[in-house]
């Protein structure tokens, strides 16, 4: 399953996206502690086809993607 999440990033002047934190639809915003990997691929769980950011939140990985304009997580 995909939730569709705001995303604060700061983009380099290389044109990379590079993704701050996640701001969740409660208010709730997590810090992306790091960032492990970013390649194109697919959501397995959500669908969707974009840029997958593998990302470590307070000690948990987990799949942030950049489909389009459309940030989304898999939960």
């Amino acid at each position: 399953m995909r939730k569709d999440v705001t995303v604060i990033a700061k983009m380099k002047t290389d044109g990379k996206i590079v993704p701050l934190s996640i701001l969740w639809e409660d208010g709730q915003v997590f810090e992306i502690d790091k960032i492990l990997d970013a390649r194109p691929r697919a959501s397995t769980k959500g669908g969707g086809i974009g840029l997958r950011y593998t990302i470590r939140i307070n000690e948990q990985q987990r799949f942030l993607f950049l489909d389009g304009f459309i940030w989304f997580v898999e939960v």
